[in-house]
Formats: C-alpha cells, structure tokens, sequence
C-alpha cells in the first residue's frame, strides 16, 4: 500500500466516458497491434491514467463502467441515450482491453447492472468523505460537476484526455455563475442533446442559468412559473413535466448498494508480469517504458538485491584483479558507462564482476600502461568470457578506446529477445526482477543502496555499474535455461551473438555521403513541393487551403469537388495517400494528381533532410542497426533508417546517388538475393512444381505462369506475368481474394478465380500455407528454418480481426523469417571471409536482402566472387539460392 505523503485521496474515473474520449481524440490509424487490434482508446487511456497518478499522488483509486444502456433512467424514459448511434467497430473490444490494463496495475473495477458510472463513482466519493478523504474525479460527463465541494474536485478533460481542467466550487462559478448544488437544476432547464434529454425551444444556456441564478432551485422556479415573462416563460410552461424529468435524471445516485469499503481502494502493487502480459500483447513498449519511469509500484517488488561489495581499482591495480578473477574460464560480466553515437564513443568507467563473486571497476583515463595492456588482452581474448547487456553499443565506445573485443559470451537483452521475441522493452532492471525475482540494487545487511538514477558522485557511479556488471552475470545464467525451452540456442550462439561485433563494426565504419549531392537534392525537391502546391491551387482556382488538413481537403474534394466519398470516418471521409490514389484513378482529376505529388516530394524532402542532419564530422552517415527491434529477426536501422529510401522511383534513386564511395576505395558493391521468399516457400513446401519453375533457369514469374494459364512460356503476356507475379508474394503474406483484386484493378470473383487456378497447379503450397496456420495455432508459434519462433496467441482469439490478422502472420512469419535468418548467415560469412582472405574491402549496410560493400583497390572481381560464394552458400536450400551483384560510384551506380 502506498504510504501517503499527503491527505488520503481517493481518485475515481469515469471509464466509459474516458475511453470514449480517447478513442476519438486519437487517430484510429496510427494505434493498433500488428495482429489488427485498434488501441487508441486503450492507449489514450492508460496514458491519461499514468499522469494522473503521477501528477496527483492518489492513495485509493477505482474505476466506474457503465453494464448497459439499459438503467432506471431508460425505464423512467424510455428515449434516455436512444439518440446515441452503436459504437464504431474499432471502438468495440478496448473498453475490455481497458479493463485488462487496470487488473494488471491492480486498480479495482467497478460496475452495477440498472445504474451508470456516474451513479458509482457518486456512491464512492460519498462513502469517501464520510471518512475523511479528499476525492477526485476524472470524467467527460458534466453531470459529476454536481459532486463538487471542497473535499471533491473533477478533472473534466477539455481536449481529448491529457488536457485535464480542475473543476472546484469556485471553476463551477465562474464557468456557469453557479454553485454545483444548483448545477443539476441548470442540466435539467438547459437539456442534453447527448443524453437526448430534451431542450427548451428557444432557451439556452445563459437562460437556463439566469432563471436558476434568480429563483435559486428548480423547485422555487416551478413554483413561481408565472412570473417568468415572455415566449420564454410561454416555452417553460408548456414544457415543464419534460424539465421536470430531466431533473430526476440528470440527480446522480449517492448511496447504491456496493460490496465494498472505501480501504479495499487503497493503491495496491501492480503485478510486473501481468503488466508485462497486457503491454505486450497491446504492444505499448514505449507506454510501458513510461509507466516504469513515471510510477514506482506501490510497494518493493522484490525483496533482494546482489550481494556484492563493489571495490575501486585504483591505477595499478587493474592488471592483477583481472589475472585473479577474469581468467580462462571464468565469466565476467562487464558495465560501461560512457557514451557512444555515430561512430564515435568514450569510456568513462569499465565495471567488472566475476563468477567467483568479485567485482568492481575502473577509469580507463586513470590506468598504467601495465593495466592498460592487460585489459587490452583480457578484451581481445576468445579464450576469457565477458558477458554484457545490449552490448552493440558498449562495444562502440571499447572500440574508439582502441580495444578490441572477443569472447562475447551473451548478451543478455539479446538472450531475452530471443526467448521473448518482440514483446518487451529488455531493460535490465525489468529482466532481474522478472527472471531473478531481485531488484537491481545491492544487498546490504542494514540498507539496501539503491542505483542512482540521476547521478552521483564518481564513487556512487562506480558501485552501481558494478552492480549492473553482476546483475548482467547472473542473469545470464538464468537466461541459458530460459533460451534452451524456447529452441534458440543454435540461433543465439551461431547466429545473432557473432553478429553483434559484425554490426558494431559496419555502424563504426558508416557509409560516405555527398553532401553536396543531398543538399541540391533538398533545394530540387522544396521546388517540387512548392509546384505540386501551385499545380494543386490552379486546378481549384485559389490558394486558401491547406494542403495538409484533411479538414479542409474534405470541404475541397467531397463539396466543392463533389467526388465520389472515400471511407468513413469519425471527421468525415478518409484523406489517406491509398484512397487519394483510389480516388485519382476513378477521377482522373488534376488536383488529386498533384496533392499527391505534393505528399510525395514532401516526404522526400524530409528525407533528404533527416540525411544531411546525419552526417557525422568525417563526412559518413553511421545508422544504427537494431536487432532487437522485429519479430521476425529483420534487423531494422534507425537514424537515420536507411530502409525507407525508396528504391522503385527516380526519386529515390537520386537520393541512392548521394551515397558514394569513401577516400581511399575504388568503388561500392552491392549484392542481394533474387526472390529468396518465394525460394523459401518452395523449401518449405516442398512443391515440385514451384521447384521445377525455379530449377527451369527462366524467368520464375512467366514459367510459374504457363503453367497456372496453361500457356506456353514464350505466349505468357505482361498482364500474365503481373498477375502471377502478385499471386507468388502475395500468397506468402496472407493475401486475400480482395486484397488480390483491389491490388491487380480485377473483379473479386475473377481474382478467387485465379487463386483456385493457382492451387489446382501448385497444391503443395496450397497445403503448406493450410499446415502452418494449424501448426501455430497447436503450438502457439511458428518457426523459421533456423528455429526462430514467432508467439501468436491471438491465433486462438474469440475477435475475429485480431485472429485473421494472426493467421496472416502465422503466414508470413516462417518465410520473412528465414529470409532474415539467411541473410544474418550471409554477412556473417562474407566478414569471416574477409577476414580470412585478408581483404581490405569492408562491409557497410545491410538494407533488407542486400548488402552493401566498400571495394579496396584491386579486390573487384575476387571481392564479387567471395561475396556471390558466400551469400549463396548461407544455407542448402531445396533450389538454389541466386544472387545478383553490381558495382559502381555510388549506391545507385551499383544497383542491379
């Protein structure tokens, strides 16, 4: 239970009333989980729930649902609420979800069949000053405004559900110059169009207010009826049986039945792996990251820390404590701080802790040149375990001290990836607590000293890293465990532990720029944004719209324009980049041509831009690969994120043309693989036909389309291709008769046509993409050739979208998948390759299926050949894997 620093108070949300708001000030399309489910009420939600817990400190919270529409209310008026139209379907399924959340933050839930939040939460805060605690009340409904007092506040959400205004007697004044007792006598005069509470005709708010400001209550009003004067006194009077009923209605509830006392609210520890649970499945990482940084559970959630005493190794005495305790054979786990960016990075202190139970740290500007070489030894030494967390980075700043690594043991954020790919946020103190049952702090025999979090002084600093450095030991030896019952050891050991330093050495190295080059493309395509800006005001005659407001392009396109409405949504009609293009095809018009030029060129500007602010002093752009990052072992690049350039127009590949070879080499190279997922598919089915197309040695797409057409090679026309072309990769991502008809401008029942064509001729991957989705809905999971796993739990979801989106996935996990998995293998061979042949050349990127290499001077042709022998020997394939290389200036000059 939370110790109060302050008066008792209880905290009470309205959370019908909250998700509401939150679901429709958040974009639909910007929250929902990669298995379909929409979160923006969810996620609005427990964002606004995080700050107000933080912002207010409550020692008791609950929440209020509302059961039905069905109340004493709907009985005493049957059209009370009947105006309101059905929740929109993305809104269906997260006040559940919400409801999830609270049960694992251990908030109770509160609900009454007859009545309605409001009913609750007025019984609540009731019983709640009866015993003497302040309450606040966190709702969009206006009707709690008549709870307020001096022990109550409402926080009443002015926008959306983060801007909360504290409504005390005196804002109830000024808003309404009324007191909250007279506030529900004002509702009942002024009506409620939301509650289809009827009005008045002809009085309005200002009335409604004056005649309770002058008569004092409602009753005296009724009373003195008569002498209200004119139409309105006439409007009054005839309708005064209705405000009487809105009198009843709008009177909240003070004293239903609950089985409750107001200590069972107090704040109570939250269950970390529920919350875990919940989060992942919404997959609300950064939201998690917030409430663990924001909120401390109400109590300790572990009991324990590391029992070690952390000791400073003073100049002189480093050498001999890693001669001791850091040894061949034993593991030590390593902590850095320092700081490590674009391909440049310093070490301010090293912390060590061995096996044997000792542990302490170092300043690498304090050491001898004895202690130096010694710890230059002990790093570059395979044989001398070290064990980090997240250790990409750390190895960053390691390498610009002029120390090389090896003996990488485990990485323990990478080890928890890989046991739970995709679902958590890999913190070190969270992975302690959940898989060691500790807190990430020393044990100490009278006080448990915690970690600073906000710095210290050099000694402090030094014991925490110690701390991390033994914590990370430890947990590694938990994870080893963890990592054998989830079948990634092979992965781990083989694969993405030695691609840790592969990936450390090509972000160090970067790739070279022509600034130049970038900043003529960034002045070009300004101009082009601002002409498809005027081509877009000269097709409508004026220049008074926004082009970025999906309001005003509204008013534009379907009344002005009056073109054909788009989808649905809570501001009108859909402005998204696919129904604009839809929309532009039926049309034809000039001004859709060039809003979608504009967004276009827009969109490349910000690239360009994002790429100039890039470059780091030794002219090279150093993104950051993130392993940790895709379920499906993608690796993903971040700042800048070099997957995004767009490959496939004359754009994009101007902006490929700024990346250039570096001082000092002769020329980039790059190489990826042709069609590897449609390869993989023929691998994992084992159909002999799609086999057969690719043993052929023709062009894959128009043998796989003679054959479902039943044409010749030579008389498979280009729409023929195009259309197999879609089936083939589309088939591997879930693709649907809709989806394949929207995608090829076909009728829905031609493209279901053409699928049961395709699998009458290919029936083994007709049964293969069958077997998979069953297999993963069994074992929870599906698994790449290499063993990769990807959890799918929705697959036995009762929501249909989220279980057609998992089944999708269930799809295209094992082949997306290996994909990745093959082309981790790859570079990891031609880097031993290189290394081996003693080659100059380096590698740079990876960027999907390709890689890109810098060419030493004179290593061409046998750099091709190591590249082409590597990449196609990553792994045996029932058909072979091709590669296609190219070799030029820049990324562009060397495409293929």
């Amino acid at each position: 239970m939370v110790e109060p620093a302050h008066p008792s108070r209880l905290l009470l949300l309205d959370g019908h009333s909250l998700a509401y708001r939150a679901f429709f000030a958040l974009p639909v399309e910007n929250f929902s989980t990669t298995t379909g489910q929409t979160t923006n009420a969810v996620y609005g939600f427990t964002s606004m729930l995080i700050n107000v817990l933080r912002d207010e400190e409550p020692t008791h919270v609950a929440v209020a649902f509302d059961v039905s529409r069905a109340t004493f209310r709907s009985e005493k008026f049957p059209d009370y609420k009947a105006n309101r139209t059905s929740s929109p379907d993305e809104f269906k399924g997260q006040v559940g979800l919400i409801k999830d959340v609270l049960e694992a933050l251990h908030i109770p839930v509160f609900e009454k069949d007859g009545y309605e939040a409001d009913d609750v939460i007025a019984t609540l805060a009731e019983q709640a000053q009866a015993e003497g605690l302040d309450v606040l009340i966190c709702t969009g409904d206006r009707d709690a405004f008549q709870l307020v007092n001096d022990q109550v506040t409402v926080l009443y959400p002015k926008r959306g559900v983060s801007d909360l205004t504290r409504m005390t007697p005196e804002a109830v004044y000024e808003r309404y110059g009324l007191s909250p007792e007279q506030y529900p006598d004002y509702a009942a005069l002024r009506g409620d169009p939301s509650d289809n509470l009827p009005n008045i005709a002809g009085v309005g708010e200002k009335t409604a207010a004056k005649w309770v400001v002058q008569f004092g209550t409602l009753d005296d009003l009724v009373a003195r009826v008569d002498e209200v004067k004119g139409k309105a006194g006439d409007a009054l009077r005839a309708h005064l049986g209705q405000v009487l009923t809105n009198r009843q209605l709008t009177e909240l509830v003070r004293d239903i039945p609950l089985d409750t006392r107001v200590d069972d609210l107090a704040r109570q520890s939250w269950d970390r792996e529920q919350v875990h649970q919940v989060f992942d499945a919404l997959q609300f990482r950064v939201l998690r990251d917030r409430l663990y940084q924001t909120l401390e559970s109400a109590e300790p959630e572990a009991d324990e820390g590391f029992e070690i005493d952390p000791v400073r190794l003073d100049a002189g005495e480093v050498a001999g404590w890693l001669a001791e305790h850091a040894a061949a054979g034993h593991r030590v786990g390593v902590s850095i701080r320092g700081s490590w960016s674009r391909g440049t990075g310093e070490v301010t202190e090293v912390a060590v802790a061995s096996d044997d139970g000792e542990g302490g740290w170092f300043e690498p500007a304090s050491l001898t040149p004895d202690d130096d070489a010694a710890v230059a030894a002990w790093l570059a030494d395979a044989e001398r375990p070290k064990v980090f967390h997240d250790a990409k980075g750390q190895l960053h700043a390691l390498l610009a001290r002029g120390w090389t690594v090896r003996g990488v043991a485990a990485d323990t954020a990478l080890v928890a990836f890989l046991a739970l790919p995709g679902q958590r946020s890999y913190d070190l103190a969270d992975l302690v607590l959940r898989f060691l049952g500790r807190e990430l702090r020393a044990q100490a025999a009278d006080a448990a000293v915690q970690l600073s979090l906000d710095g210290g002084d050099e000694e402090q600093l030094g014991r925490d890293e110690t701390i991390r450095a033994r914590a990370v030991l430890d947990l590694a030896h938990s994870l080893d465990g963890e990592l054998a019952n989830k079948g990634g050891r092979r992965l781990f050991d083989e694969v993405e532990l030695p691609l840790v330093g592969v990936l450390a050495s090509m972000e160090q190295i970067g790739i070279a720029v022509d600034t130049d080059h970038l900043r003529s493309l960034e002045s070009s395509f300004a101009d082009a944004v601002a002409q498809a800006a005027d081509d877009a005001y000269d097709a409508i005659g004026r220049r008074d719209v926004n082009l970025g407001s999906p309001k005003q392009l509204q008013t534009v396109l379907f009344d002005e324009l009056a073109m054909p409405k788009t989808k649905r949504i809570k501001t009108g009609y859909t402005t998204d980049a696919e129904s604009l293009a839809d929309l532009y095809a039926k049309t034809q018009h000039p001004f859709l041509e060039a809003l979608l030029r504009h967004r276009d060129v827009s969109k490349l500007r910000v690239t360009v831009e994002g790429l100039l602010n890039s470059v780091a002093d030794d002219g090279r752009i150093h993104t950051t690969f993130g392993q940790t990052v895709a379920a499906t072992g993608r690796l993903s690049s971040t700042d800048p994120n070099l997957q995004n350039i767009p490959i496939r127009t004359d754009e994009g590949r101007r902006i490929r043309e700024a990346f250039v070879v570096g001082d000092g080499y002769e020329s980039l190279l790059t190489a990826d693989y042709s069609q590897i997922e449609m390869r993989i598919m023929a691998h994992l089915s084992e159909d002999e036909a799609l086999i057969d197309a690719f043993a052929s040695g023709m062009d894959f797409h128009a043998v796989t389309a003679s054959r479902v057409f039943g044409v010749g090679a030579d008389e498979v026309t280009p729409a023929m291709r195009a259309k197999i072309k879609a089936m083939n990769y589309g088939l591997a991502y879930g693709l649907s008769s809709y989806g394949l008809s929207r995608q090829l401008g076909i009728e829905v029942a031609e493209a279901q046509k053409l699928m049961d064509e395709y699998f009458e001729t290919f029936g083994g991957v007709r049964d293969y993409l069958s077997a998979v989705v069953e297999r993963a809905r069994m074992e929870g999971w599906t698994e790449t050739i290499m063993g990769r796993r990807r959890y799918l739990p929705d697959l036995t979801s009762d929501n249909r979208q989220r279980r057609e989106m998992a089944e999708r996935m269930a799809l295209n996990a094992p082949i997306q998948g290996s994909a990745a998995d093959i082309i981790k293998v790859a570079m990891l061979g031609v880097d031993r390759a290189l290394r081996e042949e003693r080659r100059a050349s380096r590698l740079l990127l990876q960027v999907h299926d390709e890689l890109v290499l810098e060419v030493a001077p004179g290593e061409r042709d046998d750099l091709e050949a190591l590249v082409r022998r590597e990449m196609g020997a990553a792994y045996p394939l029932r058909v072979p894997l091709d590669v296609s290389a190219g070799i030029g200036r820049t990324w562009q000059d060397a495409a293929h």
